[in-house]
């Protein structure tokens, strides 16, 4: 896994990884993923040792959003990427302590087989996962921590309370299209918390 690149975003603890493909006339090879190389970096991710204990894999179709997930006990980071498709991924800052507490990013990850290059996207724990599909699209995550029943939450994508200021105006553009459009939603989804009732829960302190 050649690692090209470690990119913060506009909330810095959410970082872009880019790695190298290996292209010749038949297409291309990559290690999308190597413990030693990521282990390498995760002091820029914010960890001791980066250690990946449960792979996913999504199916998504035109104009689905799914989230803002988030779980503790374990707590879970989460490294991104599309498989096909179109990604927008979005990253909800839930830390009580933080200063841009309530704030969300947005960042576009098209998947481009002809790109020299492939990112992975990095949400530590203390950040609700989204993600929104302008097209149908697939993709895979890694988890540091296993899925706890019971110990996780969910903040509505759709919720008022979140502030949207750092987003890039052409993503948040395709968000509300989306919407506009009659986004698919989980019922699930679209009922979450919103961020105050979230920051009312005794479980809010842990983050």
């Amino acid at each position: 896994m050649k690692i090209l690149s470690v990119t913060p975003l506009a909330i810095p603890d959410v970082k872009v990884i880019r790695a190298a493909r290996f292209r010749d006339g038949r297409g291309y090879f990559t290690e999308h993923y190597r413990a030693s190389d990521m282990n390498s970096i995760a002091p820029r991710l914010g960890l001791e040792e980066f250690k990946i204990l449960q792979a996913n894999e999504s199916r998504s179709a035109k104009g689905v959003i799914r989230g803002l997930h988030f779980q503790w006990s374990p707590y879970m980071g989460k490294l991104v990427r599309p498989l096909s498709g179109r990604l927008v991924d979005m990253a909800l800052d839930v830390r009580r302590k933080s200063p841009t507490l309530g704030k969300i990013v947005l960042y576009d990850m098209p998947f481009d087989p002809d790109a020299d290059f492939f990112e992975w996207i990095w949400l530590p724990p203390g950040f609700a996962h989204g993600t929104l599909f302008p097209e149908p699209s697939s993709i895979e995550y890694l988890c540091t921590g296993d899925w706890s029943p019971g110990n996780e939450a969910g903040i509505s994508p759709v919720s008022p309370d979140l502030d949207w200021t750092l987003c890039d105006p052409g993503l948040k553009g395709v968000y509300e299209g989306v919407l506009s459009e009659g986004a698919a939603l989980s019922e699930k989804d679209r009922a979450g918390d919103t961020l105050a009732a979230w920051l009312a829960r005794e479980e809010s302190a842990l983050f």
